[in-house]
């Protein structure tokens, strides 16, 4: 392969193969006039175990072993040298049924703590771009109608997982300021498509096995990020001739919010669920006042929260940036095998 040089975390995660895949084979995205495609790049996977990641990356993929958490800024520059780009996927994700007795503590060391020392690597190594994968609920957990989330919108987390995520983008955004590195923080909703894990998954297993869902009452909209528009939005972000913009914290580089082209309503997820698999979609109109009052009963209120209310999220400046366009939500029936349970 001949062009840039990026280096991946989170290489063997359900988005970081797909990336992975997506540039061994050549594949080009529409993001405009920015330059050639990830497609000629030469890609460099920074793993745990290098056997184990072998069974599961294309043979096109350089792997390097370093444990992200073990290892020092300077093993970590030294597995970024000649690295033009990196994109940060690896860290603890959000956990629904968290049970560690210090949850804080856990992803601060594994979101903040490693992106920091990623971003001291990166500037010591000479990375150009440090595209990073946050979260929208840095912005906060739901949406008014008609007021969706923007990148300027003063930042509301909510739970363990969310506060590591902006406390890492603003490391990165400090470490990187006056540096020849530029931060350039996605906060994604969820993303779905082939071999996605949680609620996705848990709501395609659901809807495959043909259970009741008492969610037919419900009229909210969810922003969600198809698998192959993150992928392209992902190209954009390594090539499109950026400049600093929005702040990362009080320190220097750019955030944006990406999406699929219009929100969906839970419901209406079901239904496009239930017709990609043949299937008819089983949905009971229960008063959404109960399903909040049995979600707090069962200790289950946040996800009844995320189920029945609205997260949109404002994509158009990062179109505006880039050249990337979002696409419209859409599932099939392979890619929903893909994410059943084996």
């Amino acid at each position: 392969m001949s062009g840039p040089a990026i280096a991946i975390t989170g290489a063997t995660g359900f988005i970081g193969r797909a990336l992975c895949a997506r540039v061994a084979s050549g594949a080009q995205a529409a993001v405009g006039p920015t330059g050639p495609p990830l497609g000629g790049a030469t890609l460099r996977a920074l793993v745990r175990d290098r056997r184990r990641a072998a069974e599961r990356l294309p043979r096109q993929v350089d792997l390097i072993e370093v444990d992200l958490e073990t290892a020092s800024v300077a093993d970590l520059a030294r597995a970024l040298t000649g690295s033009t780009a990196l994109v940060h996927l690896a860290g603890r994700a959000h956990v629904i049924d968290e049970r560690a007795a210090d949850p804080d503590a856990q992803y601060h060391r594994a979101n903040v703590e490693v992106t920091a020392k990623l971003a001291e690597a990166a500037v010591a190594s000479g990375v150009g771009r440090f595209v990073f994968a946050s979260t929208i609920k840095v912005n906060g957990e739901a949406t008014l109608p008609g007021r969706p989330f923007r990148a300027d919108d003063a930042p509301a987390p909510r739970d363990a997982y969310a506060r590591s995520k902006h406390a890492a983008e603003v490391a990165l955004g400090r470490i990187a300021q006056g540096t020849s590195v530029l931060p350039v923080v996605l906060r994604l909703p969820l993303v779905y498509g082939a071999h996605a894990r949680g609620n996705f998954e848990r709501l395609v297993d659901a809807v495959a096995s043909r259970r009741w869902l008492p969610f037919g009452a419900i009229d909210n909209r969810r922003s969600l990020l198809g698998l192959s528009g993150l992928l392209e939005a992902i190209d954009a972000a390594i090539l499109a001739p950026l400049a600093a913009g929005p702040v990362v914290g009080t320190a220097g580089g750019c955030i944006y919010l990406i999406a699929d082209e219009r929100p969906v309503s839970t419901p209406g997820l079901v239904r496009a669920i239930a017709h990609a698999l043949g299937v008819e979609p089983r949905l009971v109109a229960v008063p959404v006042a109960l399903l909040r009052l049995a979600g707090t009963l069962t200790g289950r209120r946040a996800l009844i929260d995320r189920l029945t209310g609205s997260l949109e999220v404002d994509s158009t400046p990062f179109t505006r940036a880039t050249g990337w366009h979002p696409r419209p939500f859409a599932v099939d029936a392979a890619m929903l095998r893909a994410s059943s349970p084996e």
